[in-house]
């Protein structure tokens, strides 16, 4: 009988010969050893293929498709976890670097939580082209509330890169969810995941999300642009609502697909309106309520500054 990897690593590829070796070699080094890693190449035009090809001829845990076609990025991300036999699953990106402890600390995290826990995910930074740090990630999304639609709202209101998402996830949790979609795949998703069961975050930097000017969010500004990289299959699909009310309506999708008991259901359905709106409201006035802030800042220097002065004989 074969003996299955503890963890499937999924490493969906495209054009991405410029950080993909700096990436796997974070992988490959890993402290923790019993993993498989699954690279699927969508059809690459660049020098992509021979360093996957270099990687797996070197180390026998790397098996290696390619796609004849470009099948668009979603269904690339979700080939690679389809293929996946692990009880856990990470997904990995081609431009980003792991710290070698990470897998074995999200698996220690998972034996010393609860049960129902399905996603353990470190600390993250942003870095750039070359490796600098340009900020720490201010995603907020942990949470072991036993109540899914407080999870599912907390995620909703500190999601901004889900770096989360990149940490370890249990397959089987995984598999109930749509997996990737194509709008705001990766926030979606982390809503699903946080309706199944806890995250769990690590206080330790162990993940570091490399945005570049070559990355998709940069080089496809239009709806209709991300869209067909999402999905080429979807490139000519009508675009009837602007792009929040559209992810909201994901989300709203997300929540009723849930294996949920009805009224957690509609608890989760109502999260999203009154939570991401809430949000936009807060976001919008974050400009007057910080200059209401310095207002009464110096309102409260100046009286304090006059009761303090010494009085006149």
């Amino acid at each position: 009988m074969e003996r299955l990897p503890k963890i499937s690593i999924g490493l969906p590829v495209f054009n991405g010969e410029r950080f993909l070796a700096g990436a796997l070699n974070s992988l490959v080094h890993q402290d923790f050893e019993d993993f498989e890693l699954i690279i699927s190449n969508n059809a690459s035009t660049d020098g992509t293929e021979a360093i996957c090809r270099d990687f797996a001829a070197r180390d026998a845990r790397i098996r290696y498709y390619h796609n004849q076609t470009n099948i668009g990025a979603s269904p690339n991300y979700n080939r690679v976890f389809n293929l996946a036999r692990g009880e856990f699953f990470k997904w990995a990106s081609h431009d980003d670097e792991c710290h070698p402890s990470l897998l074995r600390r999200c698996l220690e995290r998972f034996a010393e939580g609860p049960a129902s826990a399905v996603l353990v995910f470190p600390k993250s930074e942003i870095i750039d082209e070359v490796a600098g740090v340009r900020f720490a990630s201010p995603d907020a999304v942990a949470s072991l509330s036993p109540r899914p639609f407080k999870r599912f709202a907390i995620v909703l209101a500190h999601v901004d890169f889900a770096n989360a998402l990149w940490g370890l996830i249990r397959s089987d949790a995984l598999r109930r969810t749509r997996l990737m979609g194509c709008l705001e795949a990766d926030r979606v998703l982390l809503g699903e995941l946080s309706m199944l069961g806890e995250l769990i975050e690590i206080p330790e930097l162990l993940y570091y999300e490399r945005r570049h000017q070559g990355s998709a969010m940069a080089k496809h500004r239009t709806a209709k642009e991300l869209l067909s990289w999402h999905d080429p299959g979807k490139a000519t699909s009508r675009i009837l609502l602007p792009h929040w009310e559209r992810v909201y309506f994901e989300y709203m999708k997300s929540a009723w697909h849930m294996p949920l008991p009805g009224f957690e259901r509609l608890l989760c359905c109502c999260a999203v309106p009154s939570v991401c709106y809430w949000r936009r409201l807060m976001n919008w006035s974050s400009p007057w309520r910080k200059r209401i802030g310095l207002g009464r800042s110096f309102h409260r220097e100046m009286k304090a500054t006059k009761s303090s002065a010494p009085t006149r004989p």
